[in-house]
């Protein structure tokens, strides 16, 4: 994906300027699903990746299938990756889960899919482990504030959606150790709150 080097936007809406972008083309990271581009994608290909449309991801199912997270931290920490190929993780990052945001006639790519009939769960009542902690209304249904994809996505990739004789370590609790739920953004837009103020030194 590419996007032109210079943006100038208006100072305030009521300005009479069009925005206005100018200047040469530059490849920008495609960052539609949550840590495809970052973890799923193997180096070689990522300004490959970059350049190609959703439309064309097929091209890299074989690093959604052979990920090669799991067995990094098999390496690091001991733990037994899933067995191979991954099927799971098609619908996961590629496709879209059956019954919950899988269109008709999909196609498969990376991309953020959200149904909107899905009902809302309310504040103070979403799991922020999303789809994979029984709220139907989290990711990778959409992605809300109070998501923890990072969380989701390793035990995804740990196999927490397969059986326990192909994922042995695939209940077990991963997390990056940044707890993040609802309780930390508002209940109305824009959601985030004020920053807490940074070192004084």
């Amino acid at each position: 994906m590419s996007l032109q080097k210079v943006r100038l936007l208006k100072p305030s809406p009521s300005f009479n300027m069009p925005t206005k972008e100018e200047g040469p083309w530059v490849q920008v990271s495609r960052l539609g699903m949550p840590l495809v581009n970052e973890v799923v994608i193997g180096l070689k290909d990522k300004n490959k990746f970059n350049n190609s449309r959703p439309k064309n991801d097929g091209q890299f199912a074989l690093y959604v299938t052979n990920p090669t997270l799991p067995a990094l931290l098999n390496v690091l920490f001991g733990v037994t990756p899933p067995c191979l190929p991954r099927t799971d993780l098609v619908a996961a990052f590629l496709t879209g889960v059956p019954g919950l945001n899988q269109p008709a006639d999909v196609v498969a790519s990376e991309m953020l899919r959200l149904n909107t009939t899905t009902p809302v769960t309310p504040a103070g009542l979403q799991n922020n482990l999303g789809v994979i902690g029984g709220d139907a209304a989290g990711f990778p249904n959409g992605r809300r504030p109070g998501d923890d994809v990072i969380d989701i996505t390793l035990r995804v990739a740990m196999g927490v959606l397969l059986p326990v004789d192909c994922a042995p370590s695939g209940q077990l609790p991963f997390t990056d150790g940044a707890f993040v739920d609802d309780g930390f953004f508002d209940d109305s837009f824009p959601y985030l709150r004020t920053p807490i103020a940074g070192s004084p030194n």
